[in-house]
This record gives C-alpha cells, sequence and structure tokens, in this order.
C-alpha cells in the first residue's frame, strides 16, 4: 500500500481515493492528516528556541534572504 508524506497509509485505487475524499468532505469521516496537534506545538517550541540563539545579525541576513527570495524575481 503506498504511503503518504507523513507515513499515513493509502488505498492505490483511485476509485477507493475518491470516495475516502468524498466521504472526508461530507464529514462521514476524519481527516487523519492534521490530526497530531503534538507536531505543530513541537515546531513552534523548536522556532522559538532557534530565535532565541541567533544574534541580530544572523536574523537580519535570514530576514534579506527570505526577502530576496520572495520579492527579487
Amino acid at each position: 500500500m503506498p504511503k503518504g508524506p507523513r507515513g499515513e497509509k493509502r488505498d492505490a485505487d483511485v476509485i477507493k481515493n475518491a470516495v475516502r475524499v468524498m466521504k472526508i468532505a461530507t464529514g462521514e469521516e476524519a481527516d487523519t492528516a492534521t490530526a497530531n496537534p503534538g507536531q505543530a506545538k513541537g515546531g513552534r517550541k523548536g522556532a522559538a528556541s532557534r530565535a532565541a540563539k541567533l544574534s541580530p545579525e544572523e536574523r537580519k541576513a535570514i530576514a534579506a534572504k527570505a526577502a530576496a527570495a520572495r520579492w527579487g524575481k
């Protein structure tokens, strides 16, 4: 059975996938893709600790790189 990006099991059959998506859309079945709030909590915690360790110059360089990637096309 194929696996999704987070390791979840997925049906290989296209029709089964379509039926599953329809069930999720109508509320008959719960969507398990975002069912783990602990991952988001860990991400916020890691981001805060990383930001605390960076110097102002490093933060500025990261922000400049992000702005260049976003607007410098």
